[in-house]
């Protein structure tokens, strides 16, 4: 029930004037224009409560439109803001807030000066991209501080690494590192190396070639920051191929061929044929081949897949021997000798080298102005130089690097053999003494003695860790009983890898670049094999043993010699 100011109740027909007059001043608000600026205070007041009683009760429900039944009539005036529908209403259709008409005050509604705009979709999903961005960059500021250097990059040639000393790995961190000593590296399984480190790389030099089908493991311990801060240990691994080798198979009735191979021997192509190859040597990418014609040597030079074929000068027309080549250098050596000799011209067994590029013309080492006729040379490993005896018997080395000239390193009768990665030659001396000899600063070593004791070695190989020496076996009137190649190490701890018996002989012994696997090249039955017409002679039919110095795989016999990994030709 409704009452007017005093609290007093309204009659029916009082309260439906009270609705009329309320309309009626509702429909003057609206129907007044919008820009008039008339203030809806101007309109007519509605009547009071005391007006509407003053009217007789009949003339009021006459005149007076029929009201509702409810208390209030939303579709009589604005509905309030606040006004809440009933459960019906919200049952029935979704909450409305309508804003009120001009002139009611509703304290909910937006004010009169234009609404400021929120973020679009596409701004609140940037900042909300730029938020988890900051979010992340701080997480990782404080793992930098909380953590030391860690690894970004990793080089390696892994397949060069097999193949030649000094290959390289290189670690990239995160950040500047401070210093770095050998100490804290640790390879395995175990190889000499040395350590280059600068800002955020860490070089690590192998001295020697590294063993083939070999997962290797580097670790850098200790390593902080160049600015402090916490440390951590640097370490990866990395897996070196399996060994891929050449052979030369000479056929009296065919070309002779060079074919490479696995060490397996099953999957044999043929790279190289001519009807005569004298020698050939490899270097990590090239394949340099001597063949004979009937006016003399070609010196040709190709990939390790026999394309891209180029031959190289010669310094005349003359015949090739011993042909080496210097991974480091970029050289080919060899004994070159002119077809036309007599006693007054021509040059016998000279020592030649030029680039395998071809960029240069020969050069005959010289020693006091004079072409130098050598008997016996190698190419120093990890370096360009030449160790050579010449016809008088003195030993030298020469850098043609460059121009120091022939140093001399006294009287020898034979080389023997170069270490990798020392700098050191295993010498016969003039008195048929074998010694070591460091060729940087010419001091003389003893060769350790092998236990138990096989005797005096007819050729000795350095590999790493020792030496693989080839012994002959003699009764007691010095004829030969046997052979056999003998493993010592660096302690003189000997082991037989290879022998044979009766009439079968030795002709060579290589050790792969690593010292992991051995060759040995057998002439069966020699008196009856018969050597070829070659500059270099040999028996026509020859073997080549493969060895695994560790003893861990048996390794096939293959048909040929002068297997890639041996620095000379074999001597008849």
């Amino acid at each position: 029930m409704s009452t007017d100011g005093s609290g007093a109740p309204l009659t029916r027909a009082e309260l439906r004037a009270l609705r009329a007059a309320e309309q009626t001043a509702a429909d003057s608000a609206a129907s007044a224009p919008a820009d008039t600026g008339t203030d809806a205070a101007a309109a007519p007041a509605p009547a009071t409560a005391a007006s509407a009683s003053a009217a007789p009760d009949t003339d009021a429900a006459a005149s007076a439109p029929a009201a509702p039944d409810t208390d209030t009539d939303t579709d009589a005036a604005p509905a309030p803001a606040a006004e809440t529908p009933d459960a019906e209403t919200r049952d029935a259709e979704p909450i409305r807030f309508e804003q009120p008409a001009p002139g009611v005050s509703d304290d909910r509604a937006e004010p009169a000066h234009p609404p400021k705009r929120g973020l679009g979709r596409s701004s609140r999903a940037l900042l909300a991209v730029l938020g988890v961005l900051v979010l992340v960059v701080g997480v990782l500021g404080v793992i930098s501080v909380t953590q030391g250097p860690r690894l970004s990059q990793i080089q390696v040639d892994a397949a060069q690494a097999i193949e030649t000393s000094g290959s390289r790995l290189i670690l990239t961190a995160n950040q500047r590192l401070g210093t770095i000593d050998a100490e804290q590296i640790t390879v395995e399984p175990a190889v000499p190396f040395t350590v280059d480190a600068a800002g955020r790389s860490v070089g690590i030099r192998f001295t020697v070639p590294l063993r083939d089908a070999t997962q290797y493991t580097v670790s850098v311990a200790g390593v902080t920051s160049s600015g402090g801060g916490p440390s951590s240990n640097l370490t990866t691994s990395f897996t070196t191929p399996s060994s891929r080798i050449l052979l030369l198979q000479r056929d009296v009735d065919g070309d002779d061929k060079i074919f490479t191979t696995d060490l397996t021997g099953e999957k044999a192509t043929v790279v190289f044929q001519h009807p005569r190859i004298s020698d050939y040597r490899v270097t990590a990418g090239l394949l340099v081949v001597a063949v004979e014609e009937d006016d003399g040597s070609r010196l040709l030079v190709m990939r390790r897949d026999g394309s891209q074929q180029r031959e190289l000068t010669l310094p005349g027309q003359g015949y090739v021997s011993s042909v080496q080549v210097s991974d480091r250098g970029g050289l080919v050596g060899y004994s070159y000798s002119d077809r036309e000799l007599s006693e007054d011209s021509g040059r016998a067994s000279v020592l030649v080298t030029q680039p395998l590029s071809g960029a240069q013309d020969p050069r005959i080492v010289q020693v006091d102005g004079a072409d130098a006729s050598v008997a016996d040379w190698r190419f120093v490993p990890d370096s360009s130089s030449l160790l050579f005896i010449d016809f008088d018997g003195s030993l030298g080395v020469e850098d043609p690097s460059t121009d120091a000239g022939v140093q001399s390193m006294g009287l020898a009768a034979s080389i023997l053999g170069v270490s990798r990665g020392t700098y050191t030659a295993i010498i016969e001396c003039a008195d048929a003494r074998i010694v070591t000899l460091d060729l940087t600063t010419g001091e003389e070593g003893e060769l350790p003695a092998s236990e138990p004791d096989y005797g005096d070695a007819t050729s000795i190989e350095p590999v790493p860790g020792g030496t693989l020496r080839h012994i002959v076996q003699r009764d007691a009137s010095g004829m030969p009983t046997g052979q056999a190649v003998v493993e010592v190490a660096d302690d003189g701890t000997a082991e037989v890898i290879s022998e044979v018996s009766g009439t079968d002989a030795i002709l060579q012994v290589c050790g792969s670049p690593s010292g992991q696997y051995a060759a040995v090249v057998v002439a069966p039955d020699l008196p009856n094999n018969d050597y070829d017409d070659m500059l270099l002679p040999l028996p026509s039919t020859l073997h080549t043993r493969l060895v695994d110095l560790a003893g861990e795989t048996e390794l096939p016999t293959l048909s040929g010699f002068d297997i890639s990994w041996c620095r000379l030709a074999p001597r008849p």
